[in-house]
C-alpha cells in the first residue's frame, strides 16, 4: 500500500486549521467553475462563498497560503501578463495560487472523509438491478460496430459506479448494523421502534435477494462469453483518454477495469469456487434480524413486566458491595436466597384427631410435604390406574394403510420404468399419483449438477430409483396430461431404473432412432 505524504493533511490540526480548510475549500470551489488560478482577493471572495464569514487581514491570508505552499498543497507562479499601476497593486496581484496534485489528493480526501461520517449507508436492490440492465447493455453493445466504442466506455463507467456504490454502501450499513446490535439505547421506546424499522427493512430487502444475484452472476456470464478483454480494448478507445508525457495512461487504465471487473465477480461469481458475498450479505441480513428479534423480545419481556430479574440481581450486587462486614453478607444471603414459598401452610395430618389439641404446634409431629408442591405448587393424589387402551385395531388399520401406499408407489415406479432413454412426451397420459413421482424424479434431476456432457442424474429418497436426464436435442415441447390438468415443458430425453442398473445415456441422443416406450405405453401397446 503506497504512504501517504506526511505533510498531506497537516492543514487539518492546529489553531488555524479551518482557515486552511476553508481556503483549500475555495480552490475546490473555484476549480468547479473552472478557474484554476487565483490572486489574494479572489480567494477572500471565495471564502465568503464556501462560508467563511468571520474577517480575515492580508497578513494572515498571506501567511495561510503560505503555509499551503510550504506543505505542498498550493502552488504559486509570478503574472507577469498584468499591467500594474501601482505597487500596492503589484504585490496584491503578482502572486496567483493554484491547487497542486497533492492539494486536490487532500481536499478531496477531507471531503470523502466528511461524507462518510455524514452517511449511513443503504441496502438498495434498485442497484442490483441497475448492474444487471448494465450487463445486459454490454453484452448487446459488444455485437454492434466499432461506432458503439463510446456507449460501451459510459455503460462500463456507470456498471463500476453501480458497483461501487452497492460496496460502500452495504460496508456503511453492516458497520451502523453491527453497532446497533451492540448499542444499549437509554430510551426503550426509541430504541425498541428503531430495531423493528430496522428488522422492517432487511426483511424486505431479503425478499428475492437470490434471484437477483443470480440474475447478476448470469449477465456476468453472459458478458464473458463475449470476451471481456475485447470489451475493455474498445471501451478505451471510447474513453478518448488525452496524450500525456510520460508513461502511457492506457495500461494503467485497464488495469482498473480489470480490479473492478474482479471485484464484480467477487460480490457475484467468484472464480475459486469460494461463496459469493451477495450471500455471504444475504446470511448477515438474516443473522441480524434473528439478533434483533431476540433483542426485541427480551425488551417487550422487560415492559411486561414490573420488575425484571437482570435489575433484582444488579440491586442485590449494590447491597452486596455495600455490606459493612462478612456477618452482613452472609445475613443478607440467607434473607435472599433462603426463603421459600409456604405452599404447604393449609396442609393438616391425616388424622388430626390423633393429635391433641393441648400440645404446642412445635411438639407436634411434621407433616409430611410432597417434593412436588415446592416444584409445581400441586400436591400429590393416588388414584386408581386407568385402562389400557387396545390398539389393535388402529395398528392394523395403518399396517394396511403401509401396505396400499407401498402398492401404489411400486405401481407408479413400474409405469414410469424405461428399457432405454425416451423422450419426456413418450409417457402421454398419467394417473395424478404417477404424474407427481415423475415430476418428483425430474425436479430432483433438474436441481442436480449436469456433468461434461451436460445430463443429470438423481435418485429418490430412498435410493431405490434412479433418472437419468439429458437436454432435449430439438425445440419439441412435451405436453402430459392427467385427470387434474396438463404440463408443458421441454421435451427432454430421460432414463428411468431401478438405482444401480441405469446403463449409460447414449451420447449424442439420435432422435431419428425410435425412442423406447415407458413401462405404461409398452403394456398398452403388448395388451
Amino acid at each position: 500500500m503506497r504512504r501517504v505524504p506526511p505533510e498531506m493533511f497537516r492543514f487539518t490540526t492546529g489553531e488555524k486549521a479551518d482557515l486552511y480548510g476553508a481556503v483549500l475549500d475555495a480552490f475546490g470551489v473555484a476549480g468547479e467553475h473552472l478557474e484554476t488560478t487565483l490572486g489574494a482577493d479572489a480567494v477572500r471572495e471565495r471564502l465568503r462563498q464556501v462560508g467563511w464569514v468571520a474577517d480575515v487581514d492580508d497578513a494572515e491570508l498571506h501567511d495561510a497560503l503560505g503555509r499551503l505552499v510550504k506543505w505542498d498543497l498550493l502552488d504559486v507562479v509570478h503574472n507577469h501578463a498584468e499591467n500594474y499601476r501601482t505597487a500596492e497593486e503589484y504585490e496584491r496581484r503578482n502572486l496567483q495560487y493554484s491547487l497542486t496534485r497533492r492539494g486536490e489528493a487532500a481536499l478531496a480526501g477531507v471531503r470523502h472523509a466528511l461524507e462518510v461520517l455524514a452517511s449511513t449507508g443503504a441496502l438498495q436492490t434498485a442497484v442490483l438491478e441497475a448492474i444487471a440492465d448494465r450487463l445486459d447493455d454490454l453484452c448487446l453493445l459488444s455485437g454492434e460496430p466499432a461506432s458503439a466504442d463510446r456507449r460501451i466506455f459510459s455503460t462500463l463507467r456507470e456498471l463500476e459506479a453501480h458497483l461501487e456504490a452497492l460496496v460502500e454502501n452495504t460496508k456503511a450499513f453492516n458497520g451502523e448494523l453491527q453497532r446497533l446490535l451492540r448499542a444499549e439505547g437509554a430510551d426503550l421506546e426509541v430504541f425498541r421502534e428503531v430495531k423493528a424499522a430496522t428488522v422492517a427493512y432487511l426483511q424486505e430487502f431479503l425478499v428475492n435477494l437470490d434471484r437477483r444475484g443470480q440474475a447478476v452472476a448470469a449477465a456476468v456470464a453472459r458478458v464473458e462469453e463475449r470476451g471481456t478483454a475485447m470489451l475493455r480494448e474498445r471501451a478505451l478507445r471510447g474513453a478518448e483518454l488525452p496524450p500525456v508525457a510520460g508513461e502511457d495512461p492506457a495500461a494503467g487504465w485497464l488495469e482498473s477495469r480489470r480490479a473492478r471487473w474482479a471485484g464484480l465477480r467477487a460480490w457475484f461469481l467468484p472464480d475459486d469456487g469460494a461463496r459469493p458475498r451477495i450471500e455471504q450479505l444475504h446470511d448477515i441480513a438474516r443473522r441480524a434480524i434473528v439478533s434483533l428479534l431476540q433483542v426485541l423480545e427480551r425488551i417487550n419481556e422487560s415492559r411486561r413486566r414490573s420488575s425484571s430479574a437482570v435489575q433484582d440481581f444488579r440491586e442485590l450486587a449494590r447491597w452486596f458491595a455495600a455490606a459493612p462486614a462478612e456477618e452482613d453478607l452472609h445475613r443478607l444471603w440467607s434473607a435472599a436466597f433462603g426463603l421459600g414459598p409456604a405452599r404447604h401452610a393449609h396442609l393438616a395430618h391425616p388424622d388430626p384427631e390423633l393429635i391433641p389439641s393441648s400440645r404446642s404446634w412445635s411438639e407436634a409431629p411434621p407433616v409430611e410435604v410432597s417434593a412436588l408442591l415446592r416444584t409445581s405448587g400441586r400436591t400429590e393424589r393416588f388414584t386408581r390406574t386407568a385402562r389400557v387402551r387396545d390398539v389393535t385395531a388402529v395398528r392394523a388399520e395403518r399396517a394396511e394403510r403401509a401396505r396400499a401406499e407401498r402398492a401404489e408407489l411400486a405401481r407408479a415406479w413400474q409405469a414410469l420404468r424405461t428399457d432405454g432413454p425416451v423422450r419426456l412426451s413418450s409417457f402421454g397420459t398419467l394417473d395424478p399419483a404417477v404424474f407427481e413421482r415423475l415430476l418428483d424424479l425430474v425436479g430432483r434431476a433438474l436441481a442436480a449438477r449436469p456433468d461434461t456432457t451436460g445430463s443429470r442424474r438423481a435418485t429418490t429418497g430412498d435410493g431405490r430409483v434412479e433418472i437419468a436426464l439429458s437436454p432435449p436435442p430439438d425445440e419439441r415441447t412435451a405436453v402430459l396430461r392427467t385427470t387434474k390438468g396438463t404440463l408443458a415443458g421441454p421435451d427432454y430425453v430421460v432414463l428411468i431404473t431401478a438405482a444401480g442398473a441405469a446403463s449409460p445415456l447414449p451420447r449424442p441422443y439420435r432422435t431419428s432412432t425410435a425412442p423406447t416406450m415407458p413401462g405404461a405405453a409398452r403394456r398398452e401397446a403388448a395388451g
